[in-house]
């Protein structure tokens, strides 16, 4: 699932006329980068939910020309956050694994474990919930946070709490049942107070990244990407 159905409030004026998810960098749509990343690792079907500019995210994926296939989850009616959003997907989705993907984050690979198989090696629905791609602070474009995340030698993942700062960030993609979600209530609501629950219980987990991660979420990052991946 492709997460694109937010206001882009922090990325105007370049959302002033378009969604978040058809701000360009590197000369492609932030979603086509998300998209193609998901090609490569095999996905051959997306659910993204839409809501702001609607019809033209719909008419862009449309015209794409190229895979994964698309299943929009219409959210004009009501923008319903990471958490409702997926959970008005579920029926979309299907009951397999998910990969949940935000369209605000670019990467690339370093070394020799992609970023899926590091994720697919790790997962294991009989003691986790969700299974989060992180990266670390030193070296992220566009990221100025203090970290979200310790984990530990098994994977295990504890939130920052009162700490000052934590080693690692969620840098936008995860694996999880498609039914992780059902549970919360109706209308918007964020993934994160299910993260905090599934931490507390020994069932968030997650591994680094091995690679260059780009938190495309204003106007100087997207410039900074740009630099980045022209070099």
């Amino acid at each position: 699932m492709v997460l694109a159905a937010g206001l882009g409030t922090r990325m105007r004026p370049l959302t002033d006329d378009r969604p978040k998810a058809l701000v360009e960098v590197g000369g492609r749509a932030l979603i086509d980068h998300v998209l193609d990343r998901l090609a490569e690792a095999g996905v051959t079907k997306a659910v993204v939910n839409t809501h702001w500019f609607a019809d033209r995210l719909e008419a862009h994926l449309a015209a794409r020309g190229r895979g994964p296939g698309i299943v929009i989850s219409d959210e004009r009616a009501e923008l319903l956050e990471t958490g409702g959003g997926l959970k008005k997907a579920h029926p979309l989705l299907g009951d397999a694994p998910v990969f949940v993907a935000n369209i605000d984050s670019v990467w690339m690979d370093r070394g020799d474990a992609p970023w899926a198989d590091a994720l697919v090696r790790l997962w294991d629905p009989v003691t986790m919930d969700a299974c989060l791609l992180l990266a670390t602070r030193e070296g992220a474009i566009g990221f100025e946070g203090d970290g979200d995340f310790f984990l530990a030698d098994d994977g295990r993942l504890t939130f920052r709490g009162e700490a000052p700062s934590a080693p690692f960030a969620y840098m936008g993609v995860h694996i999880t049942r498609p039914d992780y979600a059902d549970g919360g209530p109706d209308g918007p609501f964020s993934l994160s107070p299910l993260w905090r629950a599934s931490a507390a219980a020994g069932r968030l987990y997650g591994c680094v990244l091995d690679g260059d991660w780009m938190h495309v979420g204003d106007p100087q990052a997207r410039d900074e990407a740009e630099a980045r991946l022209s070099t």
